[in-house]
């Protein structure tokens, strides 16, 4: 049987100035007697005949090499091999062999030269909802007063921290976090091994969660006012972390004064045809604003306002621009629901104003990280880079829930073999190159799903192994803030809880799994940089390793009962020796022996 081995990383794919090398490992029985790389130059397909090496990389295995003159063209190089003998064909894929060419977006892709943002895929992120993270300890007496909430009908007040969240809980239910506490928390997150923050929105708005802006220029007072965030970034800069801000540029809350529902004499658009921002938003014949899903308090925003595009992303002191400039310098946004963005109350034009929103950012951070909330596919505005990359619920969360714990996003029941669930987490990476890839914004669950820990029910001792999982595969780790101690809790708003800060109430050896985990990849390259390949995938059982260069890191996950797992002599696995970094797991000449319900990592020495 013919093998083949390639990923787009060293050491098969190497660049010198304007030259890319790409290579094609082959072994085994009847070798083809040639190898063409179908590659592309501004989207016309070419073939290059490949050269096969009369060095060997390892005993048995033959090298074909070409390479690629990128001095022109398009930054995304994408490309397939075509093996051909006397009387047949066969292409050769991220997803393995084909009788027939791929389609352009199922091959192998590297960006060069990668013009995204270098030094995400180093990091290790971390969620914070602000009101239940931290209370600070210097809390000031305004930050408590008392908003009416006009969607809740009522004044909301704070609740003591230890207070218990109860479903009913809605928008008007606060516990006090801010920014303040935030700082104050720094030393623990860095002890965790977090090295970047990502925040639910914060600028001022009445409920708790902040998606109904009523003011982007300034911060909410309840979390400290712009003086709160100055001081978070400033402290975060000093501990080397990254900070990226929630965008909430879909629609704003109705107690904007852009919108004014409660028609506080502002001359918002709700009350007054002839508002400046009447444009801003759209509304029915009848004069009823059209609003997201039916909540009427987030009143659609219509990008077919030219001011209002001036306003959110185009204009030089747009909001976009604004908190990535001096002296804020944030270092990204999240783009809430960023796919039905768009004009006349819907998505109309949604690609042309996301791709506006980064060209923004890029001109006011070049660095900036933008990644976008998609529930769905994403691959649509990751192909035409309109976003650096994307919350990968469709590409890693969502498999793995099925695998792991047996659930879809609906919770509804669904049973997947390890086959399957590499088979869609592969299908997914296929379409993005292998910068996007690393990009990926992994997590196991966020603010708008229920706990991973809640899903698993009575699998409950499978949870270290989503945790191996989140560290190990492409992408960057996000933990959603309580994940390492154990909070649990069903969706929206039991997910929200306050953060048991009484050590009495943490899980301390699930917390000492996750500091070992973030240890683990920022020593790795391999684990941060490099590419990926399944090498086993069956019943309960997934084995992977990351390559790069010489660096391999092998993962092993076990759902199931203990067992041995044979894995072939690979070129990828052949290394001086093996250290196991976590787990109990063992390997001896090439087979792994896996104990129950278990994830191990080793490193070649």
């Amino acid at each position: 049987m013919l093998n083949a081995w390639h990923l787009p990383v060293a050491p098969f794919v190497k660049q010198h100035n304007d030259k890319l090398t790409i290579t094609l490992w082959l072994s085994g029985e009847n070798p083809p007697s040639r190898v063409t790389l179908r590659s592309e130059f501004d989207n016309e397909e070419i073939s290059l005949a490949m050269r096969k090496q009369r060095h060997q990389p390892q005993p048995g295995v033959t090298a074909w090499r070409a390479t690629l003159n990128i001095a022109l063209g398009q930054p995304r190089r994408r490309y397939s091999f075509k093996l051909l003998w006397h009387d047949r064909q066969r292409w050769f894929t991220p997803q393995g062999f084909s009788r027939f060419p791929p389609a352009r977006l199922e091959q192998f892709a590297v960006d060069a030269p990668d013009s995204g943002p270098q030094w995400v895929a180093d990091q290790i992120f971390y969620q914070i909802f602000p009101d239940r993270f931290a209370r600070s300890e210097t809390r000031e007496a305004d930050q408590d007063r008392v908003y009416y909430h006009h969607a809740a009908g009522q004044e909301i007040v704070l609740r003591d921290w230890d207070d218990p969240l109860t479903p009913q809980a809605g928008g008007s239910t606060f516990y006090g976090g801010c920014l303040n506490g935030i700082c104050e928390k720094l030393p623990y997150l860095k002890k965790l091994g977090v090295t970047a923050l990502y925040l639910n929105p914060v600028f001022t708005a009445p409920s708790v969660h902040k998606y109904d802006t009523e003011d982007y220029r300034h911060v909410d007072p309840q979390f400290g006012g712009d003086r709160a965030l100055l001081r978070l970034r400033r402290e975060t800069q000093a501990q080397g972390m990254r900070l990226v801000l929630d965008g909430v540029f879909n629609h704003s809350g109705d107690s904007h004064v852009w919108f004014d529902r409660h028609n506080r004499s502002t001359g918002g658009a709700c009350h007054h045809p002839d508002s400046p921002w009447r444009d801003w938003y759209s509304f029915s014949p009848q004069g009823v604003a059209l609003d997201w899903l039916g909540y009427p308090s987030l009143p659609k925003l219509d990008y077919q306002s030219e001011t209002l595009v001036d306003e959110i992303y185009r204009g030089e002191d747009s909001i976009v621009r604004h908190w990535l400039r001096a002296p804020w310098n944030m270092d990204g946004w999240r783009l809430d629901v960023v796919h039905m963005l768009g004009e006349t109350g819907g998505a109309r034009h949604n690609l042309q104003h996301v791709a506006g929103i980064t060209r923004a950012a890029k001109e006011a951070q070049p660095e900036a990280y933008i990644v976008g909330e998609h529930f769905g596919d994403a691959r649509q505005w990751l192909q035409a880079d309109a976003e650096d990359a994307a919350m990968n619920y469709r590409g890693f969360t969502f498999p793995l829930w099925g695998f792991l714990a047996n659930t879809d996003i609906a919770y509804e029941p669904q049973h997947i073999d390890a086959r399957t669930c590499i088979a869609w987490m592969d299908n997914y990476r296929a379409g993005l190159s292998h910068q996007q890839q690393l990009r990926m914004f992994n997590q196991l669950d966020s603010h708008d799903t229920a706990r991973f820990k809640t899903l698993l029910g009575k699998d409950a001792a499978r949870l270290p192994l989503a945790v191996v999982w989140l560290f190990t595969w492409p992408g960057v780790p996000c933990i959603y803030y309580g994940d390492e101690v154990g909070v649990d809790g069903a969706n929206d708003p039991m997910c929200r809880k306050p953060f048991p800060w009484d050590e009495r109430k943490q899980d301390g050896n699930l917390l000492a799994l996750y500091q070992r985990m973030a240890k683990l990849r920022q020593r790795s390259l391999a684990l941060r940089r490099g590419g990926c390949q399944a090498l086993y995938a069956e019943g309960d059982v997934v084995v992977f390793v990351r390559v790069y260069q010489q660096q391999r890191a092998l993962v092993a996950i076990n759902r199931g009962e203990a067992c041995e797992v044979a894995l072939e002599a690979l070129p990828l696995l052949n290394v001086a020796g093996w250290q196991c970094k976590t787990g109990s797991g063992d390997i001896r000449e090439g087979r792994l022996t896996l104990p129950a319900i278990s994830a191990t990592v080793w490193m070649n020495r």
